[in-house]
C-alpha cells in the first residue's frame, strides 16, 4: 500500500498531497514504509476529527506534555538494545512526543504503577534468560509485589538468536507478565533474530506513528508546515563515526602465543592499531571484530551446493559474487530453525519437514546443535539450486565481541585482545569458530581487520579509593589487565585483588610476569591462582574464593565492588554460589538472607558480570 492510498478519498487536500510527496520522493524503502506505517496509525485522527495533519514538533509537545507520559526501558548485555532504544526515543522526540529513557538496570520498578505509555526494548541472553543488568527488574515484575497496570499501555521489542531453544523469551515472557498484570499491548510484541536491524525499524516506526497520531488527533492542529520522516543516521550524525555499521579498518600490530611449551590449549595475545580511528574505550569496553568465514569452508560450501565462487549475487542491493559473499556478508557455519525450514522446503526431506513440527522442537536444537549448514547440505543435496535461492536461508554475518585488555589511559590508540581459538571436530571434520580463528590463523601483523568499540557501562571501575575484587579465569582475565593498567595510570589508592585459574602454572599462567610487576608496585594488592590440571584433585577459583572466605567477606563489608569475567555455563554459576556460601557462612546468615545480600550487591552496581 501506498502512502496516498493509506488515506480515505478528500483527507488531505492537493497541496497538501503534494507536499507529502516531495517529502516522500527521497526517501529510502524502510523510511518509505515507516513513513506509510505513520500515515496509516494518523487514519485514525482523521477519522474522529476531520482533515488532521502531523504537527510540527513545537505544537506535539505542548499537546502530549498534557495528555498521556512516556517511558522507554531496556534491557541489554551487549548494547544493541541501548541503541536500538536511543534511536526509538530520536524518533519519538522527532515527533513531538517527550519519552523518558531508562535502562532497567537504573530505573526503580515502583515507578511503574504510575506510567501511562511504555515501550520496552529487551534482548535474552542464555537459555531464556533476561540480560544480567535487567534481572532485578525482571525479578520484580514477575514477583509478588508487582503492581496491577491496568492503566498502563505497552508494547515490547525483543531480541534474540534462534539458534538457542528458548528464542526472545525474556522478551516473551515480560509480554506474558504484562498482560497478566492488566496492561495493554499499544502494538504487538515483535521478536528479532541477530539481523534484528529491519523489523525494529519497523516496529519502531509503527510504534511511534500510533502514538504520534493520537497526539496529533488530540491536538488537532491545522498546519501541514512540517511532516519530519523517520530520522536517519545522517541527520544526526554529520561527522562519519565508526560503529559496527561503519567498522574501522585497522592495523593489527602484534599476534603471539602466550602459553608455553606442551599446553593443552591455544592463548593468544593481539595487539590492535586504532590510531586515526577516532575511537577510544573504557576498561571493561569490548572490541567488536567483523571478522569473515574460513575461505576453505567457503569452497567446502561451494563445492556442496555446486554453484560458483563468481557467480554474480546482490546482496541488499550491492552487486557482489557469491563467493565474496559467503566470506562475507552471511552466517554459513551453525545452521538456525531457518536455514532448516528453508532447506527442509527446497530438499523435501522427510527428517527436516518431521523435525520442523512444533512438538519436535528440542530434537530439533539437537539436531541442529550437531549439524552445520555444511552437514546439512551434503545430507540433503539439492541440485540445479540458485545462488540467490541458496542465501536466502543464511543469516547476515555478525561482529564477534572481545573484552579489551588494555587502557587506553596506558595504551592510547590500541586495543589489545586476549583468545581462545575456537577448534573441534564434527562428523570427523576440523571446525573453527570464525572469529577466533580468523584472528589466529589470518590475523598477520600489518593485516586489517574491520573493528569498532561497543561500550559496556554494566562492567566498570568504581572510584578509585574503592577496593575491587576481579575474577578472570582463562581468557576471562583479559579486562582485568586493562583494570590494573588503568589504576596504575590514574594512581589509584583503592586495594585491588585478582583471582585467576588456568590449566597448567608452567604453560598457561598468562601474563604472569604482568601481574607480578603489579603486586611489586602495589597495583595489585594481593592475587590467588588455581591450576586445574597440576595435581590429581582439580581445583578451580571458587575453590580459592572460598578458601579465602574471612578475607573476601570482610573486603566485601568494606565496600568492595566485585567483576567477574568468562564462561557463563559453568563458572560464573559457581562463582556466584561459592559468593552467596562466603556470604552465608561469614556472615552467619541463612541462605535466603545471603543471596538477598548478593542481590543487594547486584542493585548497587557492586557486583558486575561480564560472561559469555
Amino acid at each position: 500500500m501506498t502512502i496516498r492510498e493509506t488515506f480515505s478519498e478528500g483527507a488531505l487536500s492537493l497541496e497538501q498531497w503534494q507536499h507529502v510527496e516531495d517529502l516522500s520522493r527521497d526517501l529510502t524503502p524502510a523510511q518509505a514504509r515507516w513513513l506509510s506505517g505513520y500515515f496509516a496509525g494518523l487514519q485514525v485522527g482523521i477519522s474522529r476529527a476531520g482533515a488532521v495533519a502531523l504537527p510540527p514538533p513545537s505544537e506535539a509537545a505542548s499537546s502530549t506534555s498534557a495528555t498521556r507520559t512516556l517511558t522507554i526501558l531496556y534491557g541489554t548485555e551487549t548494547g544493541n538494545c541501548a541503541e536500538l532504544a536511543r534511536t526509538l526515543g530520536a524518533a519519538a522526540r522527532e515527533h513531538g512526543l517527550s519519552p523518558e529513557l531508562f535502562d532497567m538496570a537504573e530505573y526503580k520498578p515502583r515507578r511503574l504503577k504510575d506510567e501511562q505509555d511504555i515501550l520496552f526494548v529487551v534482548s535474552t541472553y542464555g537459555e531464556g534468560d533476561p540480560p544480567q543488568p535487567a534481572v532485578g527488574f525482571f525479578e520484580f515484575i514477575e514477583g509478588r509485589k508487582a503492581p496491577r497496570l491496568e492503566q498502563v499501555r505497552f508494547s515490547v521489542l525483543s531480541l534474540g538468536d534462534s539458534t538457542y531453544e528458548l528464542y526472545c523469551e525474556a522478551g516473551k515472557r515480560l509480554d506474558r507478565r504484562l498482560e497478566a498484570l492488566g496492561a495493554t499491548r499499544i502494538h504487538q510484541r515483535v521478536d528479532c533474530d541477530i539481523d534484528y536491524d529491519e523489523p525494529a525499524a519497523q516496529w519502531t516506526g509503527e510504534v511511534v506513528a500510533h502514538l504520534a497520531a493520537e497526539a496529533a488527533a488530540s491536538a488537532a492542529p491545522t498546519s501541514m508546515s512540517a511532516i519530519a520522516p523517520f530520522p536517519t543516521a545522517a541527520a544526526h550524525s554529520p561527522v562519519p563515526v565508526h560503529d559496527k555499521r561503519n567498522p574501522f579498518q585497522a592495523t593489527i600490530i602484534d599476534n603471539i602465543p602466550i602459553v608455553g611449551r606442551g599446553s593443552s590449549k591455544e592463548t593468544r595475545h593481539i595487539e590492535i592499531d586504532l590510531a586515526g580511528s577516532g575511537l577510544s574505550h573504557e576498561p571493561g569496553d569490548s572490541l567488536g571484530i567483523a571478522a569473515a568465514n574460513d575461505p576453505q569452508l567457503v569452497e567446502r560450501i561451494l563445492e556442496a551446493v555446486g554453484l560458483a565462487a563468481d557467480a554474480p549475487l546482490s546482496v541488499k542491493g550491492r552487486a557482489t559474487t557469491l563467493g565474496e559473499a559467503l566470506e562475507r556478508d552471511f552466517e554459513i557455519t551453525a545452521a538456525t530453525p531457518r536455514f532448516l525450514d528453508h532447506w527442509a522446503t527446497l530438499s523435501g526431506a522427510a527428517e527436516l519437514e518431521q523435525l520442523r513440527a512444533e512438538d519436535r522442537k528440542a530434537e530439533r536444537m539437537a539436531f541442529l546443535g550437531g549439524h552445520h549448514v555444511l552437514d546439512l547440505l551434503r545430507a540433503y543435496p539439492v541440485p540445479g539450486l540458485d545462488g540467490e535461492t541458496f542465501v536466502a536461508g543464511l543469516r547476515p554475518l555478525q561482529a564477534r565481541l572481545y573484552s579489551i585488555a588494555s587502557s587506553f589511559s596506558a595504551i592510547p590508540d590500541e586495543a589489545h585482545l586476549t583468545l581462545s581459538p575456537v577448534r573441534y571436530t564434527l562428523h570427523d571434520e576440523p571446525r573453527v569458530g570464525v572469529a577466533s580463528a580468523h584472528l589466529a590463523d589470518r590475523g598477520e601483523p600489518g593485516s586489517t581487520l574491520p573493528v569498532y568499540v561497543q561500550s559496556n557501562p554494566h562492567f566498570r571501575l568504581p572510584a578509585p579509593d574503592l577496593p575491587i575484587i576481579m575474577i578472570g579465569p582463562g581468557t576471562g582475565v583479559a579486562p582485568f589487565r586493562a583494570f590494573l593498567q588503568e589504576r596504575e595510570a590514574k594512581a589509584a589508592t583503592g586495594r585491588s585483588w585478582l583471582f585467576f585459574g588456568e590449566r597448567n602454572f608452567r604453560s598457561d599462567f598468562l601474563y604472569q610476569t604482568e601481574w607480578q610487576a603489579f603486586l611489586k608496585d602495589g597495583v595489585l594488592t594481593r592475587m590467588d591462582v588455581a591450576f586445574s590440571r597440576d595435581k590429581a584433585d582439580k581445583v578451580y577459583v571458587q575453590d580459592r574464593m572460598r578458601e579465602q572466605a574471612a578475607d573476601l567477606f570482610a573486603w566485601l563489608e568494606e565496600g568492595a565492588h566485585v567483576y567477574v569475567c568468562g564462561d557463563a555455563a559453568r563458572m560464573a554459576p559457581d562463582v556466584h554460589e561459592a559468593l552467596v556460601a562466603i556470604v552465608a557462612e561469614q556472615g552467619r546468615l541463612e541462605r535466603e538472607t545471603a543471596e538477598e545480600y548478593v542481590r543487594g550487591l547486584l542493585r548497587d552496581h557492586r557486583y558486575q558480570r561480564d560472561v559469555y
